[in-house]
């Protein structure tokens, strides 16, 4: 009995007025919640895809390289692994330095005096490994036997970094490289023997070099906020000064020996005057003996 109840139970339910109704709008809103959790996941992906944990966009929406955020936040570093190893063979030529530190920042080739518009670095004779001190695009890459062979890097509009006196390129013209990264070996120039195995660092804006000691561990923004003009009046007042003092030590090389021309013949004179003042008591002795 109770089983024959138990079918007759689900007919009677589906008889009901209400029932098909009720199943459809069971139904409709089962289908309308897997709607939208489905397109809520898909909104949730989006926003994890464009934007970070604190709302700030990950994927580039200003036309700009990836690599320029990063390299505004590098600083300048020494072209060596172990900074702390390293010698300064020769310092950076300063206009403001004393007369001393000005020539010990001289170079000397041949009979010629150039001004140090770097660092040489060496590890005292050691082969080492020269590393970009800043991310950036190699733009030349070129050997030189005077200089010993040169890389160029430009990090950005104006502002590049110049390592001489190196050998085994490592990169080429067009390469992007990464702070850090091994891009030639040290080597030797011709320019500077003395320095033995080093390599000639370079930091310079607008073609105008700057010394490396004041711009290590600082940014790439400290050195384009730069005025550099000051720099260049200072050093072309020290160049005025050399100049002058040059054109000033001529002109008493000049007076000194004509001074020296001046005195020859006066000598001779006196000479000549000694010579008929000795003449003249034989004159006359011999006018007493006639």
């Amino acid at each position: 009995m109770r089983e024959e109840e138990k079918k007759h139970t689900s007919p009677k339910f589906l008889k009901r007025r209400w029932a098909y109704p009720a199943i459809y709008l069971a139904s409709a809103a089962v289908v309308i919640t897997g709607i939208l959790w489905y397109q809520a996941s898909n909104d949730v992906n989006e926003k994890a895809k464009d934007y970070s944990y604190d709302g700030v966009p990950t994927e580039n929406q200003f036309d700009q390289p990836a690599e320029e955020v990063n390299r505004s936040l590098e600083n300048f570093v020494m072209p060596v692994a172990k900074p702390d190893e390293t010698v300064i063979e020769k310092e950076f030529y300063d206009a403001n330095a004393t007369a001393e530190e000005q020539e010990a920042a001289l170079i000397v080739h041949g009979n010629e005096y150039y001004p140090n518009q770097g660092l040489d670095i060496s590890k005292e004779g050691k082969n080492f490994n020269v590393l970009a001190a800043m991310s950036g695009e190699v733009t030349k890459v070129q050997e030189d036997a005077l200089l010993g062979n040169t890389i160029e890097i430009e990090h950005s509009k104006g502002v590049v970094t110049r390592y001489q006196s190196v050998k085994d390129f490592k990169v080429a013209v067009g390469d992007t490289v990464k702070q850090g990264q091994e891009i030639a070996k040290a080597g030797k120039s011709s320019l500077n023997e003395e320095a033995g195995v080093h390599v000639h660092f370079e930091i310079r804006k607008d073609s105008l070099a700057v010394n490396p000691l004041e711009y290590f561990n600082k940014s790439l923004a400290t050195l384009q906020e730069a005025d550099l003009d000051q720099q260049v009046s200072t050093e072309q007042a020290s160049e005025d000064k050399g100049t002058e003092e040059k054109k000033d030590a001529a002109e008493e090389k000049k007076e000194s020996e004509g001074n020296d021309g001046q005195a020859k013949p006066k000598q001779g004179a006196e000479k000549k005057e000694s010579d008929e003042s000795s003449a003249t008591p034989d004159a006359a002795d011999t006018k007493d003996e006639e």
